[in-house]
């Protein structure tokens, strides 16, 4: 197969997976990522580190 060929199959490719938009199913890469759907537990989290690291941030002020 020449260059020619080659790089016209390869330019097809690329377009083809540039311009495909599958339709994305949200529930179902919410349960592959196991991330929960009620808001709010992420910011909980990181008030937990605020507390426990907090402190540090006081000393860089002077």
């Amino acid at each position: 197969m020449g260059r020619g060929r080659q790089k016209a199959k390869h330019t097809k490719v690329a377009r083809e997976l540039k311009y495909f938009s599958p339709d994305t199913n949200y529930s179902a890469l919410e349960r592959e990522l196991g991330t929960p759907s009620s808001g709010g537990t992420e910011e909980d989290a990181w008030a937990e580190y605020a507390e426990k690291y907090g402190d540090d941030d006081k000393d860089d002020e002077r």
